[in-house]
């Protein structure tokens, strides 16, 4: 008989498996900036999502919020990121109070740098609605989470906190909409931007 043992024993096999089995849980990594973390997965109407990139929207020195993208498979590009299928997340997590309606400055000022003149009449209403939503929220304290939600079969979906806000509005050509405000060609910052794109 070898004096060595025998690799596939069914010792070797149960310590194998618990290896396995530990490292399946294994909590989920999160990605860290500005002091907040974002999960490297998330589950999101029944799809597993990978966190694309994160990156931070400031002013001058002035953080106002940090933001991860989640999507089915990461993209290195804004076009990648408008052609990935299946849901997906903008989550961003807020650095200062701010009032809502800078919000929607914000998104009426990034629907009008990315989009023809066509394109916006074609989602103008839908847009109207969406800022009704976020004029709703009046105030966004430091610490809130908003999510803004891409479901198939429903829309785009606000949520505070966990907490959906206003109706899921149809259409996967207006979430593409609200995406370019983030890494469209004429974002609403560059650094933003590169961060979603995965570049930070």
């Amino acid at each position: 008989m070898s004096r060595f043992p025998n690799l596939m024993s069914s010792h070797v096999v149960r310590r194998v498996l618990a290896a396995f089995l530990l490292a399946l849980l294994i909590p989920v990594q999160a990605a860290t900036i500005a002091e907040q973390q974002f999960d490297d997965r998330i589950r999101l109407a029944d799809t597993d999502l990978v966190l694309n990139g994160v990156g931070v929207r400031a002013v001058a020195w002035l953080k106002g919020y940090a933001a991860g993208l989640y999507l089915t498979a990461r993209a290195t590009t804004a076009e990648a990121v408008l052609a990935t299928p299946g849901p997906k997340r903008v989550r961003m997590k807020m650095l200062v109070e701010v009032e809502a309606k800078e919000f929607v400055k914000a998104v009426d000022v990034g629907m009008k740098r990315n989009h023809t003149p066509a394109e916006q009449a074609a989602l103008a209403d839908r847009v109207a609605r969406f800022d009704q939503t976020i004029n709703s929220l009046v105030k966004l304290k430091k610490g809130d989470v908003v999510d803004i939600d891409f479901l198939p079969g429903h829309g785009m979906q606000l949520t505070l906190n966990g907490a959906p806000r206003g109706d899921a509005l149809p259409g996967e050509d207006l979430y593409a909409g609200v995406l370019k405000i983030f890494v469209g060609n004429r974002p609403v910052d560059t650094k933003l931007k590169a961060g979603l794109l995965g570049a930070s």
